[in-house]
């Protein structure tokens, strides 16, 4: 079994075929999704999504794009929606640099506010960073001094000290199908150096569609190519790869059941 442990199924929606999307992901091996929310405006269809699957499970957040319009300033709305059945993670919330949407100040406020939700609640925190790795080590360390909290840093691309001080603190590093892409070198030293017990996969669906399926709108079922990518990586079998990236995701999103199970 495979998971996806992050998608955006809302996006995937838009297009009206989402039935046979999640069909194709359940044939390719993938046995749970978990699809994330990026503004709370948005949070019902993304959780409505989850609650007419068994096998779907959801996030409650503000990307660091959106936080100047809907980022939180407090816990309190994160924490009140989080109550939810089917909202398993905290995000996706962090920084994002590169295109800077959002105001840094925004952006960092927002994050902060996610964390102290992620530690309220004790569900996990996903977090996206691009071209802000020097802040987004030292507010994960800052909060992370004033009481633990688990999660992933989600898409990674960074660079090996922002992986390691993710690990520090006991967070995974989720691997999407950039891994495959042909420039990807560096990328794939820094996975090559990730504990297997601490690594997911994800496909960012609709984004990043991974080789051989580059260029096309990705979706779950495609994660098994990155499954297959990240196996040879770490000079194991597929099988191994999605059996131990599997129980990652249901260790980290542990309000999530495993298929069949009903607690």
């Amino acid at each position: 079994m495979l998971v996806d442990s992050h998608c955006h199924l809302d996006y995937l929606a838009r297009d009206g075929d989402l039935d046979a999307v999640i069909a194709r992901a359940r044939a390719a091996g993938v046995g749970a999704m978990i699809t994330i929310c990026t503004k709370l405006s948005e949070f019902e269809t993304v959780r409505d999504i989850a609650a007419r699957h068994d096998d779907i499970w959801c996030s409650l957040g503000v990307h660091p794009h959106e936080a100047e319009e809907e980022g939180q300033r407090t816990a309190t709305r994160l924490i009140e929606l989080a109550e939810d059945a089917k909202v398993v993670g905290i995000g996706e919330t962090g920084l994002d640099y590169f295109y800077e949407h959002s105001p840094r100040e925004a952006q960092r406020n927002s994050f902060r506010a996610h964390i102290a939700a992620a530690r309220e609640t004790g569900l996990p925190l996903i977090v996206h960073t691009r071209d802000a790795d020097e802040d987004t080590v030292a507010i994960l360390q800052e909060e992370y001094a004033k009481g633990p909290f688990g999660g992933v840093i989600h898409c990674f691309t960074a660079g090996p000290g922002l992986a390691r001080a993710a690990l520090d603190i006991g967070f995974y590093i989720s691997v999407a199908g950039i891994v495959t892409f042909k420039k990807a070198e560096d990328l794939r030293a820094v996975v090559q150096g990730v504990p297997l017990e601490r690594l997911l996969i994800e496909t960012d669906a609709p984004y990043l569609a991974p080789v051989p399926m580059r260029g096309k709108r990705n979706e779950p079922a495609f994660v098994a190519h990155t499954a297959a990518a990240v196996a040879k990586l770490k000079d194991i079998s597929v099988s191994e790869l999605a059996q131990a990236t599997s129980d990652n995701a249901f260790r980290l999103f542990a309000k999530a059941r495993r298929p069949g199970r009903t607690s």
